[in-house]
């Protein structure tokens, strides 16, 4: 499996023979699942979305945003326990406006899982953490 680096950007591949939550990234030697949302912007998007192998939930969220605030802890949460079976990222919408206009962000949070640089599922606004893993693990 191909996965992009969530420091360095850079795409590693990962033995199936080996558990990929132990795995260090061949250029940077930062580990590969830290547990917690990256940071997505349009500079290093394509390298998570569209060329790592690894299923991408993305929340479109803004600070000013009340229901993002809420979702933000389920969100880091479910990085922390599913992962590596998901990459989790945030992208600001304030901050990445060509990214936003992009994918057509009318509302916020806004979430989408991403495979292989195509969009496989979209939900509008914030779930409960039991919703948010049911609709989840149906992208596996």
């Amino acid at each position: 499996m191909i996965v992009a680096c969530p420091n360095c950007n850079s795409l590693n591949r990962l033995p199936a023979d080996k558990p990929a939550l132990n795995a260090n990234c061949g250029k940077c030697k930062q580990a590969l699942f830290a547990g917690q949302p990256i940071e997505l912007t349009s500079a290093n998007f394509a390298a998570h979305a569209n060329k790592s192998e690894l299923p991408l939930v993305v929340d479109f969220w803004a600070s000013w945003c009340g229901p993002c605030k809420s979702f933000a802890p389920v969100f880091s949460q479910a990085a922390h326990e599913l992962e590596p079976h998901f990459r989790f990222a945030k992208i600001n919408t304030e901050q990445q406006q060509q990214l936003a206009s992009q994918f057509a962000i009318r509302s916020i949070p806004t979430l989408m899982v991403f495979k292989q640089g195509s969009v496989v599922a979209q939900q509008a606004g914030a779930l409960p953490k039991q919703a948010f893993y049911q609709w989840l693990s149906q992208y596996k």
